[in-house]
């Protein structure tokens, strides 16, 4: 075009294409032959004849000539192929084309737009037309041609390469015109939009881009604004299928998008904008306001009529809703404009299409939850909500639905994503609710009401986590006196009405709620509950729903189908078994359907249960389940018959074994692969973990396919235990519960890898915490915890790094929702109280082993601390330790935060097991932290390669962040603290050499806790008080499940670790230390006493008291340590150093105290194996064995501990004989079982005295100690056929020695002992007796280990048979025994002695004894007694209150003894008259010793003389109605003797 310079464009006939204007002007020859107009037109023959002579050049005729030349180019160019003209020949040339050209130099630029501005002027002022007019012209011409031209369809809107050249040359040459003023921008406008459909939206764009014509200034130059409208939506559509399509031009797409987008914003919704004369001020925001709501409208009818992926349509919306972002609106935020646009769009969505009624929404809404929601409309929901705060969006959506008919989808679809992306908005969405249901009482306002119950049925579809579930909100709303219901009976009708209208549409779930959490309503208005129940239950009727068989765990909470109850059965079976399990006791659950729900419990849930199957020897938790409703009457025996039939037929055919419990893998896989698309998407999504609306509406999608992957409801509010019961030595999941959760533990680890890549924790936004509470519902977080105690408590060494961080942030986030976590109650060895989610997580970690602390302590191998988030290969097996990561995650992720968070996410014991394991493992840390070592170490990647675990830890603990928060009480670890971690260590597998923990311990006893204040844990210098802390931690760690073995065949050793022989080494130091220093504790002067004692008396009197096994058991297992403890330490502790002044006694007054309270009445218990305390039987024998041997007296090692106590006292004093004689003067009325025991163990005990104090003090033992040796010479003398010799006094001392010589003998010795007692005193004989009572109890009520039966049997019956013989003796000589049977604390001399003797279980049970000898009562003897009936019937009395309390099942004997040790013991030489009917009363039959005891009695009373019945109103005014045959026998008796006195004749004479 414009390079035509062939001899034929001379005689063209140029065109002027402008606009519309298209001429053929002959002027523009005429101005080179200069005829006028109208001429003759000569011949070409006659124009060269002029030019035949040649013309001198003159002067001016170069001038001239070039002034033609000018002429003759300007008025034969075709300009617009001038103006689009960008290559050529070198500029040297005489063509325009190269003058133009962008490439070549500054000068040909100036050149070129100068010399076309100079031609366009000369043009326009031969054409008569202003220059700027026909600039514009040519300008569109060109625009419109080059538009064309390049197009390869009729629908483009992005120009090619080659286009968009030439529109920046052109634009150039414009730009210059518009310098110049020789351009109208009116007129191109107007010419442009002449041929609007020939445009390309591109080229407008760049136009106003390059400030040739703004858009505003194009849409205000347009008449038909209309069409304008239609023809920017068209394109604007196009372009946004471009923008997703794949090309090469894509980032100049979507900056046309978001330019154009901004503009129609600006000009559409911003106040006072610049409003030009021509065009009326409300027009061009109308038409920037219709284009956009034509695109919205667009896409939401596309989103109307289904979408398919990668369709043009799907990719314009999807590209249209990418526009409502912070980058499109980036540079105009500080303006109102976007605000308002965002008020509009969301406007117009919410009032979109009104065709849904309310009955509609009702119906429909469970379908239009967040997870269902097409995900394009959530996530334009989410763009809208990013400028508008929740106040105004919650504000808005009143607003809208007050003055407005809306489409109810997306109103209700709003609101899911509103509680779902904004938690800020739940609070607000529940207030606004309560004003609504307020208002709608108030006035009865029916869309007040409806637009309430809508708003809330849908917030309560996305779980409790997001808002309270309907069955809860509609609970709290209407069941209670303060509900806005109950303020009238207008207001009750006007509820009830609403309620029956809403029966014909919503579903069952709803109606169940109404019925099961009715609304209180006073009684005079109770028909209208009635009615709408009844109305309810018939449309349940309707739909085949019954109330009655709804399941026992149902969730009504949960909008989804009500489940069938063949359905339901099994999961309420599953429940019901784990909760069985956990409580020991039948759910009430079940105890109340099998009353009330009988139809569900008969059809559904016993079939459920009794499934058929081959039942394991050992019965588990089903058969346990099945057999305690059997014993309570809940199973019918027909069913349960069958149900044991078919189970022995399942054990021959195990094939066939419940059919119906199996499910096929199809349907259990698939919902687990939707989870895992879910999780997958949510992983898809980390790479910009702030977005905390994109990453909730993932989320909220993982909520909703967790219900149909674990085949429960959504949320399973309906658990009756508001605690978790979890087993840590043995937990177990089933398969689909840990598929999940491992599914679940494994995305939230690898998000947070992913994430942490990005960004640091602290700037990742809610997610986690979000994700975590994800996991807190559906019934799923026992299983969550229950699956952490797996690997963290059995697995943990082998986690890897990735994991082991992963489930620390996990912790930290469950901790920060503790609030509304239940707690969790956890078995051994963890301590048996409930605990927060923080301390559970604590009670996993143990210190025990070197893999355990490792674990516990060792952090990632990353950039540390608060750069935790950077992942680097781990380089150490068993992966990274949990406390460092955990705390590192804390302090970054609430950095900016207060420190109560803080305090809630971690637990205190998890800091200090963290500086435990520091102190422990890194003797550098030890050391005082110095200013440089905290300030120089900030919060910053520390970027070192070879960073390893230790590294880390040592960065944490010297973080000042770190030590700042070890300053609270709360996290400081104390002495306490650190003696009760010390104490799990296992030395055999500890990290730490012998050596170096005996350093560990030097140092932190004596230069750490010593020497700290006592406020701040330590014991302020004091070795006496870390001693006292020592002892009680010790013995706490003792009691503890925690350090208990388990084992049937290990000895209860103290704690039960090994780890606890270090500690005592360290106790026994201290206490040395203590004994050489200038205030010996052992002087017991002091009124405080001996600090072990003080220990001791303190616990005493905070343990639990009572009778029960539980009570007994823990004070036997807390006494056994007390003993291991004294034993542990110097025996000088029991006796102490002899005073300083005369006469020189130890003073032994707190050992003799907590003989005679403590040791002396340990109780011979045996619990039956079917008691709950099973595990504690074993303690129980151990106990027996190891601390009480005999009755009356103690064992051998404490007997010996004090005898060398006594011994090192009188070595220490002036006079060590008087010494010893007043120790054991003092015994005899103080603690007189100490002399039993050393009569008891006196053959080991005599050659260790004699040795010892020969060597010391080299003369012969004390007096008081002879006393016992001629006791014992005594005792002996009975069994050697000699004479007897004398006894010695005291004769309970020389009575005690005699029994304990009978009992170790055999049965010829004992028969020969006992002829000789004829001779003996009445004293000593009363005393043998007493003891051989003692004796024939203790055969009971101590175990024998390794014992047959018929052994203990024969033990029993020679006790027997002893206390029978010396009955005989004594019933012989007539020496009253029945005092033994009265004893009481009120006694002097003898009695108070043999009181002290006997611990009080066994006074307790001396009725059994007295009954157990009726065969050897002399009766006829005895009824002349006077205090025989008394006695008797006191003795009957409480043996009554025994077998009441149950503590003669204590002393059952074996029911199975052999009929031959029975007629062996009958025929026995000197056994007396043993009756059939009195045979050993004991024989495991208690009921039977009362009945003989009864017996007995009744044959007894009327033979009993008057002064019997001295004083026995008082006795049975004391016992009550105990026995009334019995207290009227007596009463009758007593009345008879009293008439007969009445009316016998006196004697006068």
């Amino acid at each position: 075009m414009g390079r035509q310079r062939g001899p034929h464009a001379a005689s063209r006939c140029w065109e002027w294409e402008c606009g519309a204007l298209t001429m053929a002007d002959p002027r523009g020859l005429d101005s080179v032959s200069g005829p006028a107009p109208g001429a003759r037109r000569r011949a070409w023959a006659e124009l060269l004849a002029g030019r035949v002579t040649r013309q001198k050049p003159g002067p001016g005729t170069g001038q001239k000539v070039q002034d033609s030349a000018v002429r003759l180019l300007r008025s034969h160019l075709d300009w617009s192929g001038l103006l689009l003209e960008v290559e050529g020949p070198p500029c040297k040339k005489l063509c325009l084309g190269p003058l133009i050209d962008h490439d070549g130099p500054e000068a040909c630029s100036n050149l070129s737009t100068s010399f076309i501005g100079s031609a366009l002027r000369d043009h326009a002022s031969q054409l008569g037309v202003p220059v700027a007019v026909l600039s514009s012209q040519m300008a569109a011409s060109s625009i419109v041609r080059m538009c064309a031209a390049g197009a390869e369809h009729a629908h483009r809107v992005l120009l090619d390469t080659e286009q968009r050249k030439k529109l920046s040359s052109l634009i150039e040459i414009t730009q210059y015109l518009l310098a110049h003023s020789m351009f109208s921008r009116l007129f191109f406008c107007q010419e442009l939009w002449k041929v609007q459909n020939s445009l390309s939206l591109e080229a407008l764009w760049r136009l106003h881009v390059h400030n040739v014509v703004s858009l505003w200034e194009l849409l205000e130059s347009c008449a038909d604004l209309q069409a304008v409208v239609s023809w920017l939506f068209r394109n604007l559509r196009l372009l946004c299928e471009q923008v997703e399509a794949p090309c090469q031009h894509t980032d100049i797409a979507r900056a046309m998008l978001s330019d154009f987008v901004r503009i129609f914003v600006l000009m559409g919704f911003q106040k006072n904008s610049d409003l030009r004369r021509n065009v009326e001020p409300e027009q061009m925001p109308q038409v920037a306001r219709d284009v956009l709501e034509r695109m919205l409208l667009f896409a939401l009818e596309a989103l109307a009529a289904g979408l398919q992926e990668e369709s043009p349509a799907h990719k314009a919306v999807s590209c249209w809703f990418s526009t409502f972002s912070g980058q499109t609106f980036g540079s105009i935020i500080s303006t109102d404009a976007p605000k308002r646009f965002f008020s509009h769009t969301l406007t117009q969505i919410l009032t979109h299409k009104p065709v849904l009624r309310v009955s509609d929404a009702v119906q429909m809404q469970r379908e239009w939850s967040f997870a269902k929601m097409p995900p394009l409309l959530t996530s334009l929901f989410r763009k809208l909500f990013v400028i508008l705060s929740p106040e105004e969006l919650v504000g808005h959506l009143q607003e809208v639905l007050e003055t407005h008919e809306v489409n109810w989808q997306h109103v209700l679809s709003c609101v899911s994503t509103l509680v779902i992306c904004l938690p800020e908005a739940q609070q607000l969405v529940h207030d606004w609710v309560a004003r609504l249901l307020a208002r709608a009482f108030e006035s009865c306002d029916l869309d007040s009401m409806v637009t309430a119950f809508l708003v809330v049925r849908q917030a309560a579809l996305e779980g409790p986590s997001v808002f309270p579930s309907y069955a809860d909100w509609f609970q709290a709303s209407f069941g209670s006196a303060r509900g806005s219901h109950g303020c009238s009976k207008k207001a009750l009708v006007f509820l009830f009405k609403f309620l029956s209208d809403l029966v014909p549409f919503e579903g069952a779930r709803y109606m169940q709620v109404h019925i099961l959490h009715p609304p209180l309503v006073p009684n005079k208005y109770r028909s209208l509950l009635t009615d709408y129940i009844t109305l309810a239950k018939t449309r349940l009727a309707d739909l085949k729903v019954s109330i009655e068989n709804m399941g026992l765990y149902e969730d009504l909470s949960s909008a989804r189908d009500v489940t069938e109850p063949h359905s339901q059965a099994p999961q309420d079976v599953e429940k019901a078994i784990l909760l069985f399990e956990h409580t020991g006791k039948i759910p009430v659950a079940v105890m109340e359907a099998s009353i009330f729900r009988r139809p569900y419990y008969l059809s559904h849930f016993l079939p459920a249960l009794l499934t058929p199957r081959v039942l394991p020897r050992v019965p588990d938790s089903r058969a346990a389940f099945i057999e305690s409703l059997k014993r309570a009457d809940k199973i019918p025996s027909s069913l349960y018959s069958t149900y044991r039939h078919a189970c022995s037929t399942a054990e021959k055919n195990p094939e066939n074994t419940a059919p119906g419990m199996k499910v096929e893998p199809n349907c259990v896989d698939e919902p687990l692969k939707l989870l895992m698309i879910a999780l997958g998407g949510l992983r898809a999504a980390m790479t910009d973990p702030a977005q905390y609306d994109v990453l909730s509406a993932q989320i909220a999608v993982i909520s909703e396919r967790l219900g149909p992957a674990l085949g429960v409801s959504e949320d399973d509010g309906s658990c009756e235990a508001s605690k978790i019961q979890l087993s840590v030595l043995a937990p177990e999941l089933e398969q689909q519960e840990q598929k999940v959760v491992d599914l679940l533990l494994t995305s939230f680890c690898q998000n947070l890898m992913a994430a942490s890549s990005f960004a640091p924790p602290d700037r990742q936004g809610p997610w986690a915490a979000r994700f975590t509470m994800t996991m807190c519902g559906h019934a799923l977080l026992p299983a969550v915890l229950t699956r952490l105690c797996q690997l963290l408590h059995h697995q943990g060494p082998s986690l890897s790094a990735s994991h082991v961080l992963g489930l620390a942030a996990l912790a930290v986030h469950l901790g920060e929702s503790r609030s509304v976590l239940p707690e969790v109650h956890v078995g051994p060895p963890a301590p048996a109280r409930d605990l927060s989610i923080p301390e559970f997580f604590n009670s996993l970690l143990t210190c025990r082993t070197a893999e355990s602390s490792r674990l516990c302590l060792k952090s990632v191998p990353v950039y540390m601390p608060l750069s935790a988030y950077r992942i680097i290969p781990a380089r150490l097996c068993g992966g990274t330790w949990f406390c460092t990561a955990a705390i590192s995650y804390s302090l970054c992720k609430f950095s900016s935060q207060s420190r109560d968070i803080l305090y809630c996410c971690l637990s205190p014991g998890l800091i200090k097991k963290f500086q435990f394991l520091v102190f422990r493992l890194f003797s550098e840390a030890r050391d005082p932290l110095s200013q440089e070592d905290t300030a120089g170490l900030a919060w910053k990647p520390l970027g070192l390669p070879s960073m390893d675990w230790q590294r880390a830890a040592l960065c944490l603990w010297r973080q000042r962040t770190f030590q700042e928060l070890l300053k609270e009480k709360q996290f400081h670890l104390t002495y306490r603290d650190w003696l009760q971690l010390e104490l799990e260590i296992q030395p055999e597998v500890d990290s730490l050499s012998d050596t170096e923990r005996r350093d560990f311990h030097q140092w932190a006893i004596h230069e750490h806790f010593l020497s700290q204040p006592a406020a701040a844990g330590g014991c302020d210098g004091d070795l006496e008080t870390a001693c006292t802390v020592l002892v009680d931690v010790l013995l706490d760690f003792c009691q503890s499940s925690r350090s208990h073995n388990h084992s049937e065949n290990s000895d209860l050793v103290l704690g039960g670790c090994t780890g606890n022989r270090d500690i005592f080494s360290r106790l026994q130091e201290m206490a040395a230390d203590l004994e050489q220093g200038p205030a010996a504790p052992y002087s017991h002067s002091s009124s405080r006493g001996h600090f072990l004692f003080r220990v001791f008396r303190r616990r005493l009197q905070a343990l639990a008291s009572g009778w029960d096994v539980a009570a007994r058991l823990r004070k036997q297992q807390e006494l056994l340590m007390y003993k291991r403890v004294l034993l542990s330490l110097p025996p000088l502790v029991l006796v102490g150093s002899p005073q300083v002044e005369q006469p020189a006694a130890p003073d032994c007054d707190e050992f003799f105290h907590l003989v005679n309270s403590e040791l002396l009445n340990l109780s011979r218990c045996r619990p039956c194996p079917s008691s709950p305390l099973v595990p504690f039987s074993l303690a129980c024998t151990v106990l027996q064995r190891n601390f009480c041997s005999q009755g009356g007296a103690l064992s051998h090692d404490i007997t010996v501990h004090f005898f060398r106590g006594l011994l090192n006292a009188c070595s220490q004093s002036r006079d060590p004989s008087l010494t010893a004689n007043l120790t054991l003067t003092a015994c005899q009325t103080k603690c007189p079982i100490v002399l039993t025991s050393a009569l008891l163990w006196w053959p080991r005990l005599e050659p260790e005295l004699h040795c010892r104090w020969r060597r010391c003090f080299q003369g012969p033992l004390p007096p008081e100690l002879q006393r016992l040796q001629e006791a014992q010479q005594f005792a002996q003398s009975f069994l050697s056929p000699d004479t007897a010799a004398p006894a010695p006094g005291p004769a309970w001392v020389s009575a005690a020695a005699l029994h304990f010589v009978i009992q170790q003998a055999g049965k010829e010795s004992v028969e020969s002992a006992l002829e000789k007692l004829d001779c003996q005193r009445e004293e000593l004989l009363v005393c043998l007796f007493f003891f051989s009572l003692m004796g024939l109890l203790s055969s009971h009520l101590t175990p024998h280990i390794r014992q047959t039966s018929s052994a203990k049997a024969g033990d029993s019956l020679k006790a027997l048979h002893v206390c029978g013989e010396i009955l005989g003796f004594l019933q012989k000589r007539k020496i009253s025994w029945l005092v033994l049977f009265q004893l009481t604390e009120t006694d002097a001399g003898l009695g108070r002695v043999l009181l002290r003797l006997a611990p009080d279980e066994y006074i307790r049970l001396l009725p059994l004894a007295f009954y157990s000898l009726l065969s050897y009562f002399d009766k006829d003897a005895l009824i002349r007694e006077n205090a025989f009936l008394h006695v008797a019937v006191d003795m009957y009395m409480k043996l009554t209150c025994l077998f009441v309390a149950g503590e003669t099942s204590a002393v059952s004997t074996p029911a199975n003894r052999s009929q031959e040790l029975q007629s062996q013991a009958g025929a026995g030489a000197g056994l007396g008259t043993f009756s059939s009917q009195m045979a050993h009363p004991t024989n495991g039959d208690p009921v039977g010793l009362i009945r003989k005891a009864r017996l007995f009695l009744l044959q007894s009373i009327p033979q009993c003389p008057k002064k019997s019945f001295s004083n026995m109103e008082e006795l049975l005014a004391t016992s009550g109605d105990w026995d009334p045959e019995v207290s009227t026998a007596l009463l009758s008796r007593q009345q008879a003797v009293s008439d007969t006195d009445l009316y016998q004749e006196p004697h006068l004479f």
